[in-house]
């Protein structure tokens, strides 16, 4: 997986004291992040997926990793040292051509690690990356009104840009974006 050097090796302990370590996703992390990914869309969290259909390994990799620039795994270990992954994001493009120095991310954990810190880490890091990859501003276009993380993303600094009415089942999705810094 094409990524950064941001990306390999980083070490984070969350604010719950969970240690995570965040690297480039490898191909014996796809059927952990599939199911993540089909947890998330059959609860209806977050993602356009249609919840009652099941999504097929390959729709969620060209959805999940395609040839974006990089898709960043999370995982835990265990006291055996088994690792276990815990959650994923990925950095793409937002536009094409002139509109390609803003970055789209998508973001997800697991559901029994939620409320850890594990968002927090995914989406500070995905700062660093964006911005080491050359992005100067991340923006996510299609956030549920009710989707819990919305407070996530307004603590980070996100702002709400624009608001579409019915767009899902009849929800209104916003339009987050943040500048980055250099240093995310």
């Amino acid at each position: 997986m094409p990524g950064s050097d941001a990306a390999r090796g980083v070490r984070a302990v969350t604010a719950t004291g969970l240690e995570v370590h965040l690297r480039d996703l490898q191909p014996v992390d796809e059927p952990s992040v599939f199911a993540m990914f089909r947890a998330v869309v059959a609860a209806g969290e977050g993602y356009p997926q249609d919840p009652a259909l099941t999504l097929g390994d390959e729709e969620i990799r060209g959805y999940w990793i395609a040839s974006w620039p990089a898709v960043v795994v999370a995982t835990t270990s265990s006291g055996g040292g088994d690792e276990r992954v815990v959650g994923s994001f990925f950095l793409k493009p937002n536009g094409v051509g002139r509109a390609a120095h803003v970055a789209n991310a998508g973001y997800i954990v697991a559901a029994d690690v939620r409320g850890r810190g594990v968002g927090t880490v995914l989406v500070e890091h995905s700062f660093v990356l964006a911005a080491d990859l050359g992005y100067d501003a991340l923006q996510f276009n299609f956030v549920f009104e009710t989707n819990p993380a919305r407070r996530l993303y307004e603590r980070m600094g996100f702002e709400v840009v624009g608001r579409v009415p019915e767009v899902i089942d009849g929800e209104a999705v916003l339009v987050y974006w943040r500048r980055l810094t250099p240093t995310g």
